[in-house]
């Protein structure tokens, strides 16, 4: 998989996950596009970096992002309420899906916990349910709570079935230049496609190779819309109709 790999998009590139994610892709070998708002924010990324300037929020402006990318990797999220949250959470990942003509491995990040109820994290999991109808290869890495790690704190775990909901950092903590890491690393690895996981950092050295780690787990079932162990508690029946009409869009349009 490693080979077919050349372009790869950070989706959220401005933002300090996608900072990260951008470098590290550089220096993983990817030729690496950050996608921008405004062509001002150039100088903000490493030498080599190629800035393409789109909107989230309008489709029609991300043609040039996706041209021949291989790989796409979404580091973007909203500021909170319901509707930013379907807006840039979900219409993200929806609008770029609608203009990708050709297939591409996806990294989506969202959140520990998003399978617990509330309106960032419903349409979170939507955007989650779009990558997955769409057949592409993908991982998606839910991280805990953000550089709250302690000094020793550098080993990564990864978890399933989404059952840390309190809601604060007993939920776990990883770094965001680890969450960086892992999401570059997926789209390379054989062992990571349609793997979905949440990211905790625990007491211990830092691992090298990730492959170990996205080999110990479960992929997701072939046509499931949501994680191989997530409780059921968002049924499809119940989902807004637009919802179940854009899934069934993404599903044809692979």
């Amino acid at each position: 998989m490693g080979d077919e790999m050349s372009a790869v998009l950070v989706v959220g590139a401005s933002g300090s996950i996608g900072l990260l994610a951008v470098a590290q892709a550089l220096q993983a070998g990817f030729a690496t596009r950050a996608l921008v708002r405004d062509e001002r924010q150039a100088d903000r990324f490493p030498e080599g970096t190629r800035t393409v300037v789109g909107d989230l929020t309008n489709p029609q402006s991300l043609g040039d992002a996706v041209d021949d990318v291989t790989g796409i990797v979404f580091t973007h999220g909203s500021r909170g309420g319901a509707r930013e949250a379907e807006a840039v959470d979900y219409g993200a990942v929806r609008n770029v899906l609608s203009v990708l003509d050709a297939p591409a491995r996806i990294a989506l990040m969202t959140a520990i916990g998003v399978t617990k109820h509330t309106p960032g994290h419903d349409w979170k999991r939507r955007g989650e349910r779009l990558v997955r109808a769409s057949g592409l290869p993908y991982t998606i890495v839910r991280p805990s709570w953000f550089d709250y790690n302690d000094p020793d704190q550098h080993r990564l775990v990864m978890l399933q079935g989404d059952t840390r909901w309190a809601g604060d950092p007993s939920d776990g903590v990883v770094s965001r230049a680890q969450i960086a890491q892992v999401l570059i690393a997926s789209l390379t690895s054989d062992a990571a496609d349609r793997k979905t996981l949440e990211l905790v950092a625990e007491k211990g050295a830092a691992q090298s190779d990730l492959d170990p780690l996205f080999d110990g787990l479960r992929p997701d079932p072939a046509g499931a819309l949501d994680g191989v162990l997530d409780r059921d508690n968002m049924p499809l029946d119940e989902e807004p109709t637009a919802v179940v009409a854009e899934l069934d869009a993404v599903r044809r349009h692979y």
